[in-house]
């Protein structure tokens, strides 16, 4: 890649990552290339669509949360290693309003620049509860599929709830539900 075009496209992810946080996953592109100070077509030939601008923001969250699962399969202790995994979730896909839904159309559209991360995700996840299953330590009426869209949803709640202490006791008494 050239270096202005680096320079426009390391504009376009810096101004995205500002612009999702204050108004969520469906700000304005326009809004975004704006901020960038770049046009829309610029950030269009970059991130052709608002799925390739978000993965591009959420690819190395969303990679180190599979490689994290992968690891914690090592964990001496399974229901320790599913709660981390699935409190690493939550904080990473409430990192901007509107992200759990994309998520969640991300897993169902092969076709979306979301698709292939959330596929890991829910896949490393479901190798985790699957552990913690056989241990006895959680739910044995989940599969790695639900408990995607309930980690999606344990998200979303939490990103309800302005304060920290409160987001943490939700997160608890929705953990509670999987966890033994």
């Amino acid at each position: 890649m050239r270096a202005d075009a680096r320079k426009n496209y390391d504009l376009v992810l810096d101004a995205a990552a500002v612009v999702f946080a204050e108004e969520g996953a469906e700000a304005s592109l326009r809004t975004i290339a704006r901020r960038a100070d770049v046009g829309l077509a610029t950030l269009l030939r970059h991130f052709p669509t608002r799925d390739a601008l978000l993965e591009a923001l959420l690819r190395t969250g969303f990679a180190e949360l599979a490689a994290r699962g992968d690891a914690l399969q090592a964990a001496d202790d399974p229901r320790d290693a599913l709660l981390t995994w699935l409190t690493e979730f939550v904080r990473c896909a409430d990192s901007y309003q509107g992200v759990v839904s994309a998520m969640a159309a991300a897993i169902e559209s092969p076709e979306s620049a979301l698709h292939a991360a959330c596929v890991e995700m829910r896949a490393a996840g479901g190798c985790l509860l699957d552990r913690a299953q056989k241990a006895g330590v959680a739910r044995s009426d989940l599969d790695g599929e639900e408990l995607f869209v309930l980690a999606g949803g344990m998200a979303w709640t939490c990103g309800q709830v302005s304060s920290p202490a409160q987001r943490q006791h939700v997160l608890d008494v929705q953990l509670g539900a999987i966890l033994l």
